[in-house]
């Protein structure tokens, strides 16, 4: 994976409660099983009407939004499991989903593909909501290390919760399996006292 550096950017605004994985990646588009071209089809139903042509009043069909976050309304990721809601997702150029609740299957799914959920409190979650409305070009920071997000036309700025192994993982552009290779030679020095003993 990538390793996830401090975010400045724009942000695509999606007020929708309750964004469950199957819209976000339909279930007919789960054939692949690797990460790639999922992004061709994220919110495909919201996004084309059935002759592929696309919906102009969806908001990533408007070209006055763009950025690297992705701000949802609250339990965004509920639903089905599908580890393919977070590919499609980060394969879109998402790096950053935005909401007041997540699924916590979607949470763990996004956080094991370089994806990061910052959930924020309802009131942070309408600010940042209020900014992109007054500004579609409005830029928000947001900082892992600091495990913050600022809000950059306001200053406004919140902290958000994780797991540190998550956040010593997605610093490093770690998977499961990568974190153990970095521990290759202690694992070894290990091996070697046991042997002796």
């Amino acid at each position: 994976m990538e390793k996830f550096q401090t975010i400045i950017s724009s942000a695509v605004p999606l007020p929708i409660e309750e964004i469950d994985t199957d819209q976000i990646i339909p279930a007919r588009f789960l054939k692949a099983t690797t990460r790639e071209g999922f992004g061709d089809n994220l919110f495909r139903d919201w996004r084309y009407h059935p002759d592929n042509s696309p919906k102009e009043d969806f908001i990533l069909n408007n070209s006055i939004y763009s950025g690297k976050i992705l701000v949802a309304g609250k339990n965004f990721g509920c639903g089905s499991s599908r580890e393919h809601a977070a590919w499609a997702i980060y394969d879109y150029g998402f790096r950053v989903v935005v909401s007041s609740f997540f699924a916590d299957i979607f949470r763990g799914n996004s956080l094991n593909n370089g994806l990061l959920p910052v959930q924020v409190s309802a009131e942070f979650l309408h600010d940042v909501f209020t900014a992109i409305e007054q500004d579609t070009n409005a830029e928000f920071k947001v900082d892992l290390e600091e495990q913050t997000i600022t809000i950059l036309s306001t200053g406004a700025s919140s902290s958000f919760e994780i797991d540190p192994y998550k956040k010593m993982c997605l610093l490093n552009g770690y998977d499961d399996i990568d974190y153990l290779a970095s521990l290759s030679d202690e694992i070894k020095a290990f091996e070697k006292q046991q042997v002796a003993w």
